[in-house]
């Protein structure tokens, strides 16, 4: 692909020659049809001087002239990843393997890809080039949108939605039941609180490989617009989680909590039920939020367990430190 469509797709500006690009590749690896990126001064005298053939790089540090061909964009990271979309070779449909177990009543869009063993329940409706691959399981009356990417062994549970460019990394599981559960005063049983809602995934939503999203217990569960979620996440019946929110791994959401637009939830960071994370929160690693806890942004950095913010939890780290010197000076005398 030309340099000069790639940086209109990317809307940056081209200076030097309008060379051929096969792909993009780091600073080290470059071959001579290589993009490479640039953020820094140090980084952009390294891709110069590297084998690829341009350079993304920031209005103020183009250099005046060069030999090598630049793209110039305001946020040359953002400009690399749309290229590298833009130059990620198209996968051709693979059509339905024969081994692949379809209900005759399932619909499938034009280019859909079923792999092996894959089997899709009664009223299941499937976007046009959307892929499905080895081991999946599609519910029944599960709907999935266009050019979804369904890794292999992942399981849609019944009353699930999916919207369009979904991606669901190996082993996700979507729409099981929540953890909800009534006791009883006499016996000391437990009988399961109905879980019969529904789980419903927006557009542009990227699930990484082994997170559980349970279905909503008498209503929904819905994850909004541009949510990209790690590894190993849990997130109960009933969440809700608002547009472009990130979620790190090894994260857990208790049952009817909910995450505004644009928040950024770190590794290992613990939230109650019926809590409430304000919109462009941080929430650093490891924190924790406490049942029915509202913690408010915007734009607001916690961290600790329980979660507060961040420069009164380091006034806290400090006083302990204080403390504890204190204590061991007085042992020693």
């Amino acid at each position: 692909m030309k340099l000069s469509r790639i940086a209109a797709a990317v809307g940056a500006e081209m200076r030097g020659p309008d060379c051929e690009i096969s792909g993009v590749a780091s600073i080290g690896t470059a071959a001579p049809n290589s993009l490479v990126f640039a953020e820094d001064s140090q980084s952009l005298s390294a891709a110069l001087a590297s084998g690829g053939a341009a350079v993304i790089v920031a209005p103020k540090l183009a250099p005046a002239s060069t030999e090598k061909a630049l793209l110039i964009a305001g946020q040359p990271r953002l400009a690399f990843a749309q290229a590298a979309r833009l130059l990620r070779p198209v996968e051709a449909s693979t059509g339905i393997h024969p081994t692949a177990v379809i209900d005759s009543s399932a619909t499938l869009g034009e280019g859909v890809s079923v792999g092996p063993h894959v089997v899709v329940e009664a009223d299941v409706v499937i976007g046009e080039g959307t892929r499905i691959e080895a081991g999946a399981v599609i519910g029944k009356g599960v709907k999935i949108g266009t050019n979804c990417r369904i890794y292999p062994r992942v399981v849609i549970y019944p009353g699930t939605t999916l919207g369009n460019h979904i991606i669901l990394h190996a082993g996700v599981v979507l729409g099981s039941d929540g953890f909800g559960y009534v006791r009883d005063a006499q016996t000391g049983e437990y009988l399961q609180f109905p879980q019969q809602g529904r789980l419903v995934l927006e557009d542009d939503v990227e699930i990484g490989a082994n997170t559980t999203i349970d279905r909503g217990a008498l209503e929904e569960t819905r994850i909004d617009r541009g949510v990209k979620i790690d590894n190993l996440v849990h997130l109960g019946h009933n969440v809700r989680v608002g547009h472009d929110v990130v979620i790190a791994a090894l994260t857990g959401v208790s049952g009817s909590s909910s995450i505004g637009a644009n928040a950024i939830i770190g590794g290992q960071v613990g939230i109650g039920d019926h809590a409430h994370i304000g919109e462009h929160v941080v929430l650093g690693s490891g924190s924790g939020v406490l049942t029915h806890k509202k913690v408010k942004g915007p734009g607001v950095v916690f961290w600790g367990r329980p979660a507060r913010p961040l420069r009164q939890y380091l006034k806290e780290l400090a006083a302990l430190a204080r403390l504890a010197r204190s204590s061991n000076s007085e042992e020693e005398h």
